[in-house]
This record gives structure tokens, C-alpha cells and sequence, in this order.
């Protein structure tokens, strides 16, 4: 599936109690509180629950005077931080109706349910399904759906559970207040002033007015409340390129039938890509659970990949490789996937060159250690434009596409290796005397009978403090070999041990 196709539709949701039903989700008869913030070094009611308001308490108003009006009111102190990360924990459960989740702060959500409502019975279904989820939850929401985030987001305060028809939003929206633009405070009552209460009264007003009295963003906000104009949302977290969803009747629990539901959900997305000519890089796999809970489960790879087995086999050990198991609770009721990065990936005739054949298995196994042990667990060498020994390599992610030059060879066909296999974090030093040869390494010394050298390697000119080296290969009455450089420039020479040959 992929969103985006048709003509737009959004489902604004907005919880007029939220702060208050984040402390105390099921009030019921509780005695009536209010948050309260200071403002200007006045206590004034930041938000209140419903008990207060049916008392007729108002947010804005002075603490004192709420005091007065109810004698004895509870008050607590007001915590947006809490409050904002409350809507982003509202906006992961809104997200099995839609992969499109946007934040419209402070205390509303807009969905883009483009291409989604008919997986749930239609937009009337889906609309209800997600008000009384949230209010099992213990979360009030007012809702309306509408071709415009502007007109549903008006419509969820002033007429929830409207439903807009494609192209009706000017009719729906122009009794509203022009409260329901949620414009600045100066601009509202200047609206007021000048006798437009309505967003109709507003809209019937002459452009070039509305342009030199109130400015071009504000006709813009109220062209987009007519379904005149759109505007683009910003879904939290960015929204997948392809993605299918398996919704069940019955929550599911056990793992058996959750590796099913990805198999099947990883032959359905991969039909998709092959039609689309692409591959996944990085794919989410969400698990929505009845209990309102979300769990993620991503994976990435090094190249291109739509293969069901391979997709299958990567989420195997993925899921077999968690530190939390997945745990189920009360069962899923909705499992997600989603390509999150894809890249073009024409259709190729199959190889026969058994070279190929082993850098694509390689590749998966890279993968495979990288779904198991995490990405940046699973490391490669790449070479570095230097030749100071220890900076002519890097470690990076061995999914990582880096553009690095090959390799390049120092040494001819039948010659002796001219670089040690094992070389040393830090050089370490160490002593030689001559003659004979000794070298005293670890207090243990040793008789050099092979000595070859010296391969003069000067460091880089901005790197001052560092003096040239002197390399030597030498072997030992044992046959061990050793790779030593000597820094003459210093008095006396001091000699180190680099690396140790196979």
C-alpha cells in the first residue's frame, strides 16, 4: 500500500482534558481539580478536568477567583513537558489506523487516512473505532474527518463527529466561530472588531481586504478551512515509502502466528516493490497491542533486498536475537510493515558466476550478524589514503556503503609478506642491542639471526611531534618474526615493537 493515492483525507482527533485526564485518567465522581501556571506573576488555570468545567471554571481564569467560585479546589501544578510527551505516546497507538500520524499541538493529532478507512469498514467506522479505543483508554476525543487539516481540525472542536464529503468543506465550515482558525489572540479580535464572527462572514469579505488588513498567512489559513488550498502534514515518526498492515479480530499472542503474519505481510510488501522496481534498505516491523502498547522491530541491509525469504529470515533472527522478548500482553491487534528507505532495484537476469554468487551470500550474512548482534557490531576494514601504518585502515559498519579505493598490494608474486598480520593498538617499546642482536621484549630477550631494513616512513608534515620511523624485519633463533622501526632522530634511538607475522 502505498499512502498518498486519491484525494486527501484527515481524521483530526482532539482532547480538550488532556492534561487532566493524564493524571487522573477515569474521574468519574472525583472531587473537581485544576491545573494551574503562572502567567505574568499571576496563578491562572492552565487546564481543568471535567468535573471543573461543568462548575463553569474557564481556562485563563485567575486561581483567586476559581478559589472563590469553589471553595476548597484542588490544585496542581501544570507540566507541558509531560503533557507533550502524553500526545506522542497518544500519537504511537493512533498509528495503527495509519503509518500518517502528525502532532497538532497542543493537545491534537491529524491523521491521513488516505487509502486506510475501507481496511476498517468505511471513515464512520474508523472514526468510531478510534474514539472509543481512546476512550477505553480514559482519553476524551472530539473527532471529524475532512479533506483539509484545517477544516477537520476546526470541525473536531466546534461539530465532532462530522464527516465532510470530498469538496464540502467551505459549507461545513463557514458557520463555525473564527475561534475555530486557532489564530493568534490580537488577530482574532481584530476580526471580531471589523464584525466577522463566522468563518463564512470572513470568507465573504473582498481578498485584496483580507490581504491588506490581516496579512497573506492568514488568508492562507482560512483559504485552507474552505478546502480551497492544502497545506502538508508532518507525520511523527516520517512516513513509509510502501507498507501493509494485517489487522485481526481476535488479538494474537503467540509467536507462531505472529512469524506467520510478517511472512505473510513480507510476500505482500515485496509484490509491491517488484512492481514499483525497488528494494527495501531499512524495514520497521510495528506490533500494535490491545492494551494500547507499541513495539518496533527494525532491520537494515547493505544492498537492495525484496526477496521474501530473505526479509522473512532477517526478521527470524531479529525476533530470536531481542534482549526484551516481544512481549505479547493481552495479544497484537494490528502488526505493521513497513519499508522505511527503499532504492531502485531493476530486475536481474540470474547469475551463474559463482564470484557473485558468494558476494550475495556475504551479504546476507553481514545482515543476518547485523539483525542478531546490531548493526554496529558488525564491522569491516576499509582503506584510508595514508601510509602511516596504524591510520591506513578504518572500522565501519559492513552494511555501510562506503566509496573507498581497493586495496593496493606492496608486495610482488613469491615475496615474503612486507606487513605484519597482527599489528599492535600501540607500538610498544622495547630494547635492542647489537652485536649480536637481542631483542628484549616483555622481559624476555631473544636472538635476532635475520635482520632486514631499514624502510624509512615519514609521518605526516602537520603532524609536527612526530618523528620519522626506521622499519625492520627480523626473525628470531625460533623462526618468529617481527615487525620493529626505530626513531633515530631522538637520542638516544628508541625502538619499538609494531606487529607480529603469521
Amino acid at each position: 500500500m502505498m499512502a498518498g493515492s486519491g484525494r486527501r483525507r484527515l481524521l483530526a482527533l482532539w482532547f480538550p482534558f488532556l492534561p487532566a485526564e493524564r493524571l487522573r485518567r477515569h474521574e468519574g465522581a472525583a472531587r473537581p481539580f485544576v491545573i494551574a501556571a503562572k502567567e505574568r506573576n499571576v496563578l491562572r488555570i492552565f487546564a481543568l478536568g471535567r468535573a471543573a468545567a461543568r462548575l463553569g471554571l474557564q481556562e485563563g481564569q485567575p486561581l483567586a477567583n476559581a478559589r472563590a467560585m469553589v471553595p476548597g479546589l484542588e490544585v496542581i501544578p501544570a507540566n507541558p513537558h509531560a503533557d507533550a510527551l502524553m500526545l506522542e505516546r497518544l500519537a504511537g497507538w493512533c498509528g495503527r489506523f495509519t503509518p500518517l500520524v502528525s502532532l497538532d499541538r497542543p493537545y491534537g493529532l491529524i491523521l491521513d487516512i488516505t487509502g486506510a478507512s475501507h481496511l476498517f469498514g468505511g471513515e464512520k467506522a474508523m472514526m468510531r473505532k478510534a474514539s472509543e479505543g481512546l476512550q477505553v483508554r480514559g482519553f476524551s476525543a472530539q473527532a471529524a474527518i475532512a479533506g483539509t487539516a484545517m477544516a477537520a481540525r476546526a470541525l473536531a472542536r466546534h461539530r465532532t463527529g462530522l464527516i465532510t464529503p470530498e469538496g464540502s468543506e467551505a459549507e461545513a465550515v463557514s458557520p463555525l466561530p473564527i475561534d475555530a482558525l486557532q489564530l493568534d489572540a490580537v488577530t482574532t479580535h481584530a476580526f471580531r472588531r471589523a464584525g466577522l464572527k463566522t468563518i463564512g462572514q470572513s470568507a465573504g469579505r473582498k481578498r485584496s481586504e483580507l490581504m491588506a488588513r490581516f496579512g497573506a498567512s492568514t488568508l492562507a489559513v482560512i483559504d485552507e478551512a474552505l478546502g480551497k488550498s492544502v497545506s502538508p502534514t508532518s507525520p511523527l515518526p516520517p512516513p513509509p515509502e510502501f507498507w501493509r498492515a494485517r489487522h485481526f479480530a481476535e488479538p494474537v499472542a503467540t509467536l507462531e502466528v505472529i512469524r506467520a503474519a510478517l511472512a505473510a505481510l513480507s510476500a505482500e510488501l515485496a509484490a509491491v516493490m517488484e512492481r514499483e522496481g525497488v528494494g527495501a534498505r531499512a524495514l520497521d516491523a510495528a506490533f500494535f497491542r490491545a492494551d494500547g502498547a507499541l513495539r518496533r522491530i527494525a532491520i537494515e541491509t547493505g544492498a537492495p533486498v525484496r526477496a521474501v525469504a530473505v526479509i522473512d529470515r532477517l526478521f527470524r533472527e531479529k525476533l530470536a536475537s531481542l534482549a526484551d522478548p516481544l512481549d505479547p500482553g493481552f495479544g497484537f491487534d494490528v502488526i505493521r510493515l513497513a519499508a522505511i528507505h527503499v532504492e531502485a532495484m531493476p530486475v536481474e537476469a540470474v547469475s551463474l558466476d559463482s564470484a557473485a554468487q558468494e558476494e550475495q551470500d556475504i551479504a546476507f550474512l553481514i545482515d543476518r550478524l547485523a539483525a542478531r548482534f546490531g548493526r554496529a557490531r558488525v564491522q569491516r576494514f576499509h582503506p584510508r589514503e595514508t601510509h602511516v601504518p596504524e591510520r591506513a585502515w578504518v572500522m565501519k559498519p559492513a552494511q555501510e556503503d562506503v566509496e573507498a579505493s581497493p586495496w593496493r598490494g606492496i608486495r610482488g608474486t613469491g615475496e615474503p609478506p612486507r606487513r605484519p598480520l597482527r599489528l599492535f593498538e600501540r607500538p610498544e617499546p622495547v630494547e635492542v642491542e647489537s652485536p649480536p642482536l637481542r631483542l628484549s621484549w616483555r622481559k624476555v630477550t631473544r636472538c635476532l639471526i635475520q635482520w632486514e631494513g631499514p624502510e624509512r616512513i615519514a609521518m605526516e608534515w602537520w603532524r609536527k611531534k612526530e618523528e620519522p620511523r626506521d622499519y625492520y624485519r627480523a626473525e628470531d633463533e625460533e623462526g618468529r618474526r617481527y615487525w620493529l622501526y626505530c626513531e633515530a632522530a631522538r637520542q638516544p634511538p628508541q625502538w619499538f615493537l609494531h606487529g607480529l607475522f603469521a
